[in-house]
């Protein structure tokens, strides 16, 4: 395979780990999850489940977190097979397929057996691991053809810094405790603990009893990331002029989370507005999928870049 053949094929992958994520979200938000009962593969004993909104809901994501997984398994043997010299994307290829056949197995498991707030939080944060690996996996792809059809070189520019290196690699994992936060808050079923936004319940610091709580912390939460990803962009933006990608990849780090913040905030304000806020609370899932894999891209660029001579 050409390097665009194989650039296309991590593209159609990340496609599709986008749509299985959605239909993820989908099931979460609309409560279908065991419209096809506690039976896994089959749909109520059946290959093909019976006319109903949920049961169609719940078996389409199943059905996209299969082809998820041969698209997954494909790219592997794609990229090992024609360019095991690139390591990196080799490595993306293979958290792709490992963490769609973690996650798959963890949605099987809470099919057939019931299981709590926090694992269900937890098959989240797999499933957005995924997709994490699926973008990277494209990005890097895009660079490499890209740089393949150059004919000039392009300046190397400064290496990264040390600090600004860690600070992203800080902010990646802070925001991926950051989704768990909000998964939890989804799956025990705390997002009506605030009513109201920015404040909660009317207050700047609510009584923080059952689900406000876990509300009140998950917007602390995703304040502080909001102002880590704030720093992150504007130092990319304007120390490392001469490295556009990373420049690229600030902004868009920043523009996603405050797209993440409205959404947040539009999730509060349609809760008594079903068809609203099923729309809202996709894209505010959607929103931090999207960012989520672009600070892993972007902590893998910054390790490349700060070792480069």
């Amino acid at each position: 395979m050409t390097a665009q053949q194989l650039k296309w094929l991590s593209y159609l992958t990340c496609m599709i780990m986008f749509l299985a994520l959605m239909g993820g979200a989908v099931v979460t938000k609309t409560g279908s999850g065991l419209e096809c009962g506690n039976e896994w593969p089959l749909c109520n004993g059946k290959l093909v489940p019976a006319y109903t909104l949920g049961s169609l809901i719940e078996y389409t994501h199943r059905l996209f977190s299969g082809l998820a997984g041969l698209a997954s398994l494909a790219s592997m043997y794609a990229f090992w097979r024609y360019a095991r010299e690139r390591r990196d994307l080799l490595t993306y290829a293979f958290m792709t397929l490992l963490f769609v056949i973690v996650q798959g197995g963890m949605g099987a498991l809470a099919v057939v057996k019931s299981q709590s707030a926090a694992v269900m939080a937890l098959h989240m944060g797999f499933s957005l691991i995924a997709f994490a690996s699926s973008l990277m996996l494209a990005l890097g792809s895009k660079r490499r053809f890209e740089d393949e059809r150059s004919v000039v070189v392009p300046p190397v520019g400064r290496l990264v810094s040390r600090g600004f290196r860690n600070l992203v690699w800080i902010t990646t994992i802070y925001s991926y405790i950051v989704v768990y936060i909000g998964a939890y808050v989804s799956h025990t079923d705390s997002r009506g603990g605030c009513s109201g936004w920015p404040l909660c319940n009317g207050e700047w610091i609510p009584e923080l009893t059952g689900g406000v709580g876990i509300v009140f912390a998950h917007r602390i939460a995703a304040a502080i990331l909001f102002i880590l990803i704030a720093i992150l962009g504007h130092l990319a933006f304007w120390r490392y002029k001469e490295h556009r990608e990373l420049r690229s990849l600030g902004v868009t780090a920043v523009l996603l989370c405050l797209m993440q913040v409205l959404s947040g905030a539009a999730v509060v304000y349609t809760l008594d507005n079903d068809r609203l806020y099923i729309f809202a609370a996709l894209a505010h899932i959607l929103l931090i999928a999207g960012l989520f894999g672009v600070l892993c891209y972007l902590s893998v660029r910054v390790w490349q870049l700060s070792r480069r001579g």
